[in-house]
């Protein structure tokens, strides 16, 4: 039973999003939890992605633009050798390639820093950008591809560590609307035997950290009370400006 229009909370809520469900279904969930209806997200996650999420309830969704447009990190796993239809492990593996034998951490890392800085990024077909009312997943499981825009993106930080060829990991800071994984395969594609992300976690978007984030499990096990505890004042959350 949801609670009534003027008792129902308002605020910034932290989740730690699972592997395997939508942000959408973490929507869900945290509507069922806090009983009520007007809930949403700013920013999206994949299905095989976890971590930083934030929700927004109550009258906090008016502030979701600005919190979709914050920088962001990430850290994630990706493989060499393989490319993929999706740019992740969920695809079809289009093409193999041999992983250069010689290919060391540091000149990994030396390919990475070819990404720091301003450049446009076209989006991947498999992804939930709309092109006429149309998500592209949806003409990507028909065997569809059509032309995308470039979007002009800013990509901060490109570390790379513990390399095990052809396996390895990274940490990516960027702005908003980058593709993670679509870096990861243009990083391959730069090596020239291709690559695919294989593990993704969001850690950081702006002041917000995956430190302060609850689990879907932790937000079930909470009393009513102490659930609205854990949101975030829109105040706290956006400038006075975006408030007005």
């Amino acid at each position: 039973m949801s609670q009534p229009q003027q008792n129902q909370p308002a605020g910034v809520l932290l989740v730690d999003k699972p592997a395997g469900i939508t942000s959408h279904d973490v929507v869900d969930r945290v509507r069922r939890i806090f009983r009520m209806k007007k809930v949403g997200h700013a920013g999206t996650l994949d299905p095989i992605a976890t971590g930083l999420l934030i929700i927004l309830v109550g009258k906090a969704t008016k502030i979701s633009q600005f919190l979709m447009s914050l920088d962001k990190e990430y850290e994630g796993t990706f493989r060499l050798g393989q490319s993929t239809d999706s740019h992740d492990c969920e695809g079809e593996i289009l093409e193999e390639k041999p992983v250069p034998e010689d290919l060391s951490e540091e000149a990994l890392q030396n390919f990475a820093n070819e990404f720091i800085g301003d450049q446009y990024q076209t989006p991947p077909m498999f992804s939930a950008k709309k092109i006429d009312g149309q998500p592209l997943y949806k003409l990507a499981r028909k065997g569809k591809t059509v032309e995308r825009e470039p979007r002009f993106i800013h990509v901060s930080k490109f570390d790379i560590r513990n390399v095990a060829l052809p396996d390895g990991e990274f940490t990516i800071a960027s702005s908003k609307g980058t593709y993670v994984r679509t870096l990861i395969n243009d990083l391959g594609d730069k090596i020239g035997c291709g690559a695919h992300m294989t593990g993704l976690r969001r850690t950081i978007i702006d002041k917000f950290k995956i430190e302060d984030a609850k689990t879907l499990e932790e937000l079930k096990a909470l009393s009513q009370v102490d659930l609205h505890r854990q949101l975030i004042p829109t105040y706290q959350a956006a400038p006075s400006h975006v408030l007005s």
